[in-house]
């Protein structure tokens, strides 16, 4: 596509080109990329964690260390465990299965809170001592330990069933919670049938109803979202798009759009009407506001910076041959390292890189959240972590709880994002006040190490309840599902 060239959004409404984006840029300040990508237009509103860990009175108040050795919370602050790994039990017998990872919440009835929740595993079934039930009908590939499991919680807070979604999955990582009531799940691995012991074709989306298990049988991939190492998904409720982010490396992970095709209509179980090829899928490419391409997001290390985005469409999206992401020459589409968790609020896409090392050609870092606005077409880096010099904390508390590794995120009724940490050493929840500053809400006591050489594994699912008065969360090793209350208020 030429500078002068536009794109144009779904339902024929007209895009811009990067002309349009540098044009409107020029009246705004610059700031610096690393390497020699060149000048990007700027933002207010955000802020580099290298500056402010803890902003001012921002956020609860101090953690307090838990005399059960689970969760470290704020004063006031409280918590219930929900499901355990091989402790707590199915409606059909079975124990939780392990590797808690992305949830959604659901209205149930009767006054109910529905809890879609992945477990991320991968691999023959064999390798695993918790892996998802193979309930008759919710299985897709036998061989497989993934899965989902719905945990019905009542008015009081206490869990009261769990019962298997869909089963026979991969690697259930991240995933989206749909305005329409359904649950997205994603498996973050691409095994073909034949793979690791897999019967069947795997890196799919997969539909999941919380409350009618009927209604989950005979699970179908969605394979219009194509295959690859699936992170998360989200939908712009105004305009129709789902956007997906790649988990990958060697080379890193892509940043997708899927346009649903010309009289399509999202609602509960019609994704799965899809033909293979329905839509139009592509990856982002981002450029400057002097028009000229970024190859990484780890090029950006100023907060606020703004990039605008055009779509580049994928090849081949069933990825038989060659791995959607190693379907592009260089200078094509822009790529980031480990793109995780994403949420759709304030009109757009939060979505996380979550470090960035030798591999990447910018500046290391532990961490990125950029907002995709679809409006203007532009990505904003949000927030950013520098590298912590100190993960496993030092001389706790002063210089414990620090952010690095973001993974799942979700917004908050209360301002500001709530970000899981998946990082090196001490794990973390940790909140956003809307100037982008950070400081800690929760952290993960659970030693799955040794007493010389502690370990903690990360956090996972973090969302709210629909009536925003819970925060769930996950410890994804042992498998823990949290529900945490307490004197919530705007940050």
């Amino acid at each position: 596509m030429s500078a002068d060239e536009r794109t144009t959004e779904a339902g024929g409404r007209p895009g811009f080109s990067r002309r349009t984006f540098v044009g409107r840029s020029a009246l705004g300040s610059g700031v610096a990329l690393t390497g020699s990508v060149g000048v990007l237009a700027s933002a207010p509103g955000a802020l580099a964690c290298e500056a402010a860990q803890q902003t001012g009175g921002a956020g609860y108040g101090p953690l307090v260390a838990d005399p059960d050795g689970i969760l470290s919370l704020p004063e006031d602050f409280s918590y219930r465990i929900l499901t355990r790994t091989g402790r707590t039990t199915l409606t059909t017998g079975e124990t939780t299965p392990g590797n808690h990872d992305g949830t959604g919440t659901f209205e149930g009835p009767r006054g109910t809170v529905l809890l879609v929740v992945n477990h991320e595993m991968d691999g023959p079934r064999s390798e695993w001592e918790h892996p998802v039930p193979l309930t008759e009908g919710l299985v897709y590939d036998p061989a497989a330990p993934g899965g989902c499991t719905v945990v019905e919680v009542d008015a009081d807070g206490r869990q009261v069933a769990e019962w298997v979604g869909v089963a026979g999955t991969s690697n259930n990582c991240a995933g989206g919670a749909m305005p329409w009531g359904t649950w997205l799940t994603c498996e973050e691995n691409s095994d073909l049938a034949g793979e690791n012991g897999m019967t069947r074709d795997h890196g799919y989306v997969f539909e999941v109803v919380p409350e009618d298990p009927e209604a989950n049988r005979s699970p179908r991939p969605i394979k219009a979202l194509g295959r690859f190492d699936h992170e998360a998904v989200v939908v712009d409720p105004e305009r129709g798009h789902l956007y997906l982010t790649e988990d990958a490396d060697e080379p890193s992970g892509l940043f997708y759009r899927w346009t649903p095709p010309s009289g399509f209509r999202h609602g509960r179980g019609r994704l799965g009407t899809l033909a293979d090829e329905d839509g139009a899928f592509e990856a982002f490419r981002c450029f400057d506001d002097r028009g000229r391409f970024v190859d990484d997001l780890s090029r950006v290390s100023e907060p606020g910076t703004v990039l605008g985005v055009d779509w580049v469409p994928v090849p081949d999206r069933d990825a038989r041959d060659t791995p959607v992401r190693e379907q592009f020459e260089d200078g094509r589409v822009t790529r980031g390292r480990k793109l995780e968790g994403m949420w759709w609020g304030d009109g757009g896409a939060y979505f996380v890189s979550s470090y960035a090392r030798e591999e990447s050609p910018g500046e290391p870092h532990d961490g990125q959240v950029w907002f995709y606005d679809p409006k203007r077409r532009t990505a904003t880096l949000k927030i950013r972590f520098g590298v912590n010099p100190d993960p496993d904390g030092g001389d706790r508390p002063d210089g414990g709880d620090r952010p690095d590794g973001p993974d799942n995120i979700t917004v908050s009724p209360y301002g500001g994002l709530v970000i899981a940490e998946d990082g090196e050493g001490l794990q973390h929840l940790f909140g956003t006040d809307e100037d982008g500053g950070t400081y800690p809400m929760a952290r993960n006591e659970v030693n799955i190490g040794t007493e010389d050489e502690p370990e903690y594994s990360e956090f996972a699912g973090v969302t709210f309840s629909p009536d925003g008065e819970t925060l769930y969360a996950s410890i994804q090793e042992p498998g823990i599902l949290l529900a945490i209350t307490g004197p919530w208020r705007r940050g």
